[in-house]
């Protein structure tokens, strides 16, 4: 395999001067079974190198124990790409931004209360340490100093936008040089004098992120490094979505626009995101401005290829600039992925989630209630349940911290829900002398903040008091749901037959069965749902959240489909009009082009 290099104006691959060409795919948002078509259309789209994250936080779910299968095989992922003749810009974190739960880094390290984030604290570096032997020990032999794709690593990630501890920047290539990373090894950030000081190192190659004005952006970056290349190393041809917030959308033509204005500054690039695919199960993040603003589902991002994998307009004017730059034109030959709308699908089985919390974990008795993170509890949600004894006479309830969304019940009654910095109705107690009631409050963490100062955001509810007395004596119960392929988890739920319409309040579980002769991708849309999940077979879709928006479907793709019957389970939390799910071939993202 060739070596990539470089010298004052131009990257080098094996001392020629080299362009590089680059999109982002992350191999954890896309079905392993489509690993082959997302890079076959990025080659056929003419790029020549994939860029992927790393994972920490589902590589090492529990402290000490690494997975590397399934999914998350991603030396099986980069070998496929080198196979197919892309070079590989790998960005192993540890901290990745991205838009994934606490950006990437396990939740239990908020565990360790007296341990520091992202810096130079010796238990941290610690745990950095055991993460990249394991990774490495998986990716050395694909690195291109021993024969493989990937010439390039990232030394930690946006380091400047969050800190300026140059030790731990040291430290992180320490130890990459500990695991035997002798590549190129490079720094990113944004394209300003407090972010290029905080997070570039001395002797190293920086890039730069942006979305536009390349030219502008590039000069910025020359006053910190006037003698390397330039590269964009994000460039933005899209953006996220927040729930509660209107859809972002680029049009083609003016992304077109600005990759040809790079392009002609002599400058390489990295598409973020080439394909975003789907924040599946619980690994959404959040961001915090002025307020807690959680990511949707879909990371479609408005990239090239969809959600699903599609070619989109923009796919094919990035395609004709880099074909005119390049004067080559790739073969198309990947064809896209079936779609099929399956119809009205029937829920005919539910179970409360308050009778359902006890089979799906164990409640532990606390004495005050405590983030969910210390019962080790990453993901989802967990439900807090006391008795409260009268006489209390019209006092609210209350919560110092609340993270993130709280459905509350007093003796099976659903009274109101209270979501962080958006939701506060105001729920009062009224119990004479002899009264008491049995108070549930079902807690979802509906994804960590995954940037910013804000980062230590531990999830649950505490300090849960009625006007200012606390109130003490808990059985706190996480509840263990499949983020991945387990059936056995939710189907072996004692559900009861649906008599009529499945109208009700509060939170559920209800199950339907989906007939298919052959799996295709599909769209599911909950148009008589609030808020919740949805698990296929065993699968966690994601969350959906019909109220806020912008997002309407959830994506489902074919492989987590089989001929014949299809389990279907929705958590609904608020509650329903009618326990019918549509099924339908495109998506509704709520973009101007739907």
């Amino acid at each position: 395999m060739a070596i990539l290099s470089y010298d004052s104006k131009n990257f080098l691959m094996d001392g020629k001067p080299y362009t590089i060409l680059s999109g982002a795919m992350h191999y954890f948002r896309i079905p392993r079974e489509y690993w082959h078509d997302r890079l076959l259309k990025l080659k056929e789209c003419g790029f020549n190198t994939l860029e992927t994250y790393v994972c920490w936080n589902l590589h090492e779910r529990e402290e000490g124990i690494f997975d590397f299968s399934g999914m998350l095989d991603v030396a099986a992922y980069i070998k496929m790409a080198g196979d197919m003749g892309l070079n590989v810009i790998l960005r192993p974190g540890p901290y990745i931004c991205s838009e994934w739960d606490l950006g990437g880094l396990p939740a239990w390290l908020l565990t360790y209360d007296k341990m520091a984030l992202r810096c130079n604290d010796p238990v941290y570096i610690s745990k950095v340490r055991r993460y990249f032997h394991a990774l490495f020990n998986e990716l050395r032999p694909l690195l291109s100093t021993n024969g493989g794709c990937i010439q390039m690593v990232q030394i930690e990630n946006e380091y400047g936008s969050y800190g300026n501890d140059h030790e731990y920047m040291q430290a992180i290539i320490d130890i990459y040089r500990e695991c035997g990373v002798d590549c190129l090894l490079f720094t990113s950030d944004g394209a300003c004098d407090w972010m290029l000081n905080g997070g570039t190192m001395p002797g190293y190659l920086s890039v730069a992120n942006f979305g536009s004005n390349p030219k502008a952006n590039f000069e910025e970056l020359k006053k910190y490094r006037p003698c390397q290349p330039c590269m964009c190393g994000e460039f933005w041809c899209g953006w996220f979505d927040h729930w509660h917030t209107e859809a972002h959308y680029r049009t083609p033509e003016s992304i077109a626009a600005d990759f040809s204005e790079l392009l002609a500054e002599n400058a390489s690039c990295n598409f973020y995101m080439f394909h975003g695919g789907t924040n599946f199960g619980f690994m959404s993040g959040a961001n915090y401005y002025e307020i807690y603003h959680p990511d949707v589902t879909s990371y479609d991002y408005g990239a090239p290829l969809s959600e699903a994998g599609d070619r989109t307009p923009t796919y094919y004017a990035v395609r004709d600039i880099i074909s005119k730059f390049t004067g080559v034109t790739p073969t198309l030959t990947a064809t896209e992925t079936p779609k099929a709308a399956y119809g009205t699908i029937k829920l005919t089985h539910k179970i409360s989630a308050l009778d359902a919390a006890p089979l799906l974990g164990k409640a532990v008795r606390m004495a005050a209630p405590v983030f969910q993170e210390e019962l080790g509890q990453n993901h989802g949600f967990t439900l807090y349940s006391s008795v409260v004894n009268g006489p209390i006479s019209d006092v609210a309830l209350d919560f110092d911290e609340l993270h993130d969304r709280a459905v509350v019940y007093f003796d099976g009654k659903l009274m109101g829900i209270i979501e962080r910095d958006r939701l506060k109705p105001e729920i009062k107690l009224n119990l004479t002398s002899t009264e008491s009631i049995r108070l549930d409050i079902l807690v979802e963490n509906m994804g960590r903040i995954n940037y910013g100062p804000k980062m230590r955001d531990k999830k649950g509810a505490v300090g849960i008091r009625f006007g200012q007395q606390y109130h003490f004596g808990w059985d706190i119960t996480p509840l263990h749901l499949p983020q991945f392929s387990d059936t056995d988890t939710l189907t072996s739920l004692p559900f009861d037959p649906i008599d009529g319409q499945a109208s009700f309040e509060g939170s559920y579980f209800l199950k339907g069965c989906l007939n298919v002769d052959k799996p295709c991708d599909t769209f599911l849309k909950l148009d008589n749902f609030h808020h919740g999940c949805v698990w296929v077979n065993g699968f966690n879709l994601g969350r959906y959240y019909n109220d806020a928006g912008p997002q309407m479907t959830l994506y489902c793709p074919a492989p987590m489909l089989k001929p014949g019957e299809n389990e279907i389970v929705v958590l609904e939390t608020d509650g329903a009009s009618n326990g019918t799910v549509l099924s339908l071939d495109k998506p509704q993202l709520g973009r101007p082009e739907e």
